[in-house]
């Protein structure tokens, strides 16, 4: 298992380079010269005729680099590398989870970060140090050493670990997707990261219980106006409100035409917040394509500004509304809306309350929808009338792929209805399965 640089020559660096990239940022950090890191590495790898370095020699360079800066070698690396699947230089995952990581254990990876690619490092709770952290982004990004990067649970980076990784967004070209939870996002951290993001490559942005609502959230979203690059924000379990944070993310979907996906699970937007989204929804003629909101506090009142704004959607393929309190007379607010809508695939309503009136009525609306593929009816309490009413519901309709309801409990049935339950679930089973065996020959096509 191999990495060859696009030249032919080995992936050691030459000193002139190593020094130039020294002298390209105004911060201290220690880079030692190549030939001091892997000693005897360089020889090696270049006496060979492919002048290619494999896993081993990685492995080799590594206990080297930790023997010279007075490290013991992570058993967890070792074992990584000696497992690794190596194809063109990169490996699946460095995972560094957990591990303490002192400023000289991480000046001690320098090595396996130059010489592979990963596409995965994650760096979770690795209570990263100040200046190992600072140190150990600025090699990431030098090298372009991973697509996805995970720094959650690391709340003991301050200032220059902050800067690192805002200069790490800005000006990666290989990193795609970052993950920053469960650490506290205000003041400088979030300025920092914020103004990276004006002009960052990210796709994929994971800002989970990061403690962004108020000032901070509205720091994040004033870049994230302009930014034309990431697909997907994740931000739950933030404490959003239903005012100052909900008319941040409504402006957000104004004049953010760009993110596809924005996860808001677990946060308190309640129904003055789901207005605030709609109306941002409402004014998109391109743009998102998945919204969660999961356990927000939402309840029937919130439905009737989702009615109004259901039948103008182009766009949105994917509204989870589970865990909020809509009850059946949420569902029949939004019935005749969503007959109406031209865009929804995946309607997720778990855990909202939902009886055999609910259930009914959801029937009317797959009856007449050419559109829905699926349909989450989890941990709500529908019954045999209901099952009924979808089960009737799918003879008509030819999209639905896939219908989660859950099995009534046994102690509510005697036999003969147990049998009607088995036959009903049974035939929405059967149902769902040939519209997704239609659905994929005529993708095939």
């Amino acid at each position: 298992m191999t990495r060859c640089s696009d030249s032919g020559e080995d992936s050691t660096e030459n000193p002139d380079r190593n020094q130039k990239k020294r002298k390209k940022r105004g911060k201290h950090v220690s880079f030692p010269p190549d030939e001091q890191i892997v000693s005897g590495f360089a020889e090696d790898a270049g006496g060979t005729d492919d002048s290619c370095i494999t896993l081993m020699d990685v492995i080799g360079a590594y206990q080297q680099s930790c023997s010279k800066h007075q490290v013991q070698p992570r058993e967890t690396i070792l074992q990584q590398l000696q497992q690794g699947v190596c194809g063109g230089g990169s490996v699946e995952c460095l995972d560094l989870k957990g591990e303490r990581l002192d400023h000289r254990s991480c000046e001690a990876l320098e090595v396996v970060l130059k010489s592979l690619h990963f596409d995965f490092i994650n760096l979770q709770a690795a209570q990263l140090e100040e200046n190992g952290a600072s140190s150990l982004l600025d090699m990431i990004l030098y090298y372009e050493s991973t697509t996805y990067l995970d720094i959650s649970d690391n709340g003991s980076m301050g200032t220059s670990s902050w800067r690192a990784l805002a200069h790490l967004i800005k000006q990666s070209v290989r990193l795609s997707r970052l993950d920053a939870c469960n650490v506290r996002l205000v003041d400088y951290p979030v300025q920092s990261l914020s103004k990276a993001l004006l002009t960052s490559r990210l796709r994929a942005l994971h800002l989970n219980n990061a403690q962004l609502s108020g000032s901070s959230l509205f720091t994040l979203v004033r870049a994230l106006k302009t930014n034309r690059a990431l697909l997907e924000l994740h931000l739950s379990s933030n404490q959003l409100n239903g005012y100052q944070d909900a008319m941040q993310l409504g402006d957000l979907l104004i004049y953010n035409n760009t993110l596809q996906t924005l996860e808001l699970s677990d946060n308190v937007l309640a129904d003055t917040g789901l207005e605030e989204l709609c109306d941002g929804l409402s004014r998109q003629t391109k743009g998102l394509k998945v919204l969660i909101l999961k356990n927000n506090q939402i309840t029937e009142r919130g439905m009737n500004h989702l009615a109004k704004t259901l039948p103008g959607l182009k766009i949105l393929e994917v509204l989870d509304l589970g865990d909020n309190h809509l009850g059946n007379e949420g569902i029949q607010v939004i019935r005749e809306p969503l007959m109406v809508n031209s865009s929804l695939l995946h309607l997720g309503l778990s855990q909202t309350n939902i009886t055999c009136e609910g259930a009914v009525a959801l029937a009317e609306f797959l009856a007449e929808s050419r559109l829905i593929r699926r349909l989450d009816l989890h941990q709500n309490r529908v019954k045999l009338g209901g099952l009924m009413a979808l089960s009737l519901a799918l003879r008509i309709n030819c999209s639905l792929s896939h219908l989660g309801v859950d099995p009534i409990p046994p102690q509510e049935l005697d036999e003969f209805l147990t049998e009607t339950q088995k036959r009903l679930q049974a035939e929405i089973t059967q149902r769902c399965n040939a519209n997704a065996s239609r659905l994929q020959r005529e993708r095939e096509r």
